[in-house]
């Protein structure tokens, strides 16, 4: 089976006097039910890296395959296409729009994919913020949730148009311990129970412990790409 997301000597250099390398001559590839930590110091490109392999941004060389698919040629209108039919985000400030309510938040990207009536988008979006323990805040606005409510609120969001793989960047870096727990067993559940890969930039060590594969960036660079097999079930 072919790998979900392939990169070959993926490169982000930020032009300037003197030239910054975020991401330096990454090769990796991801498939199915994997649930991978990217771990690395400060400014090791992680987010960078995260960037590109979700299409929020454009190498300056390597190829990038996502689904099979050379990401190369695509030109921006086709990469949102791609990027909304089959990835969904997770950040560490959850970008929920305070204007709207929890349930509107949600079926947000499936009024952009325009796939869905306006019955089903809200059916959808209930029943996923019911699975993930917020049934009883369907109304509310994001001010009105706790800081892991409105995290579960974004992962509900980012499961909203049935993605293949879910990308997180520090999910749970804003989070308290009881929080980072719920939020890193949600995404855990995703693998394990609904078959979804799932990548996420970490700092936490204790998360990076427990998750199918750490791949650990220095200076842009993969230094280690580590299958562990202590991966907590």
């Amino acid at each position: 089976m072919s790998p979900l997301i392939e990169a070959s000597n993926l490169t982000r250099i930020l032009p300037a006097t003197v030239p910054v390398t975020l991401v330096r001559d990454v090769s990796l590839a991801v498939g199915e039910r994997e649930f991978v930590a990217i771990t690395g110091p400060s400014g090791s490109g992680k987010s960078s890296l995260l960037y590109l392999l979700g299409l929020l941004d454009r190498p300056t060389g390597g190829i990038l395959r996502v689904a099979g698919q050379d990401t190369a040629p695509m030109d921006d209108r086709a990469l949102a296409r791609l990027r909304l039919d089959l990835l969904g985000f997770v950040f560490q400030f959850h970008f929920l729009l305070p204007e709207f309510t929890v349930l509107r938040n949600v079926e947000l990207p499936m009024r952009k994919a325009g796939r869905l009536s306006g019955p089903r988008m809200r059916e959808r979006a209930a029943g996923l913020l019911e699975d993930l323990g917020l049934a009883g805040h369907l109304d509310k606005r994001p001010d009105q949730l706790s800081g892991g409510q409105r995290q579960r609120v974004a992962v509900a969001r980012a499961l909203a148009n049935d993605p293949r793989v879910v990308l997180a960047d520090e999910p749970t870096g804003s989070l308290d311990t009881r929080s980072s727990e719920q939020v890193f067993g949600i995404l855990q559940d995703l693998v394990r129970k609904h078959g979804k890969t799932v990548i996420a930039v970490t700092h936490d060590m204790d998360i990076a412990a427990r998750v199918d594969r750490r791949i650990h960036l220095v200076d842009g660079a993969v230094v280690s790409d580590e299958r562990q097999a202590q991966a907590a079930v």
